[in-house]
């Protein structure tokens, strides 16, 4: 029986994106989106959300790439400038289901240095009952040992929870420890999805 419901933040929650700060940056989709898949890449991000500080990250990455320095600072300078507003229907969707007595708990890849410049402005992340944050703990999805924090932690069974990520290979990691796992599209699919599995 399900009674726990774990989310994402990132494009499940809320919305990060760093094209939001580079491409008016540049002036150019082609040139900012060139710009963080060779200088910046989602996998030089990742660094941090695995527990590595923004400050280490950058200087290695400026010494690799001086010609870039400035645009390579202002990532982290102007981290803030990614965040956009919480992903529609998703708010309502974590109190509606909290409300039906299931269990809102959070777990992300997300850096540990970040992640509070941000929890305070989107109430969605006010409904959850703990959270999980890779940064803190220096582990990350897909790997089990983060799943099993968030379960040991807070005192649940694997086989009472659905994780909801739209990373099919962080759902695969979720099932691997015995967590249902469900890709998510957005909160009108995720609502039918749910509904379904709770009524089984």
């Amino acid at each position: 029986m399900i009674r726990h419901l774990i989310y994402d933040f990132g494009a499940v929650l809320v919305d990060w994106d760093p094209r939001r700060l580079y491409v008016p940056y540049f002036g150019d989709e082609a040139r900012a989106d060139w710009f963080l898949t060779e200088i910046c890449p989602y996998e030089w991000n990742a660094q941090v959300d695995a527990g590595r500080s923004p400050k280490e990250v950058t200087e290695e990455r400026v010494a690799l790439f001086p010609e870039w320095e400035k645009e390579i600072r202002l990532y982290f300078d102007r981290w803030i400038d990614m965040m956009g507003d919480g992903i529609p229907g998703m708010e309502a969707l974590v109190r509606d289901y909290k409300a039906r007595g299931y269990g809102a708990w959070g777990l992300t890849n997300w850096s540990w240095e970040t992640f509070p410049l941000i929890r305070d402005r989107y109430p969605v992340f006010g409904l959850l009952d703990g959270f999980v944050v890779s940064g803190k703990e220096k582990t990350v999805k897909p790997g089990p040992r983060i799943y099993r924090i968030l379960l040991e932690r807070y005192g649940l069974r694997a086989e009472e929870c659905i994780f909801i990520d739209d990373n099919p290979k962080n759902t695969a990691g979720a099932e691997a420890v015995g967590i249902r796992g469900l890709v998510f599209q957005d909160a009108a699919q995720l609502r039918r999805d749910l509904d379904r599995i709770l009524s089984e």
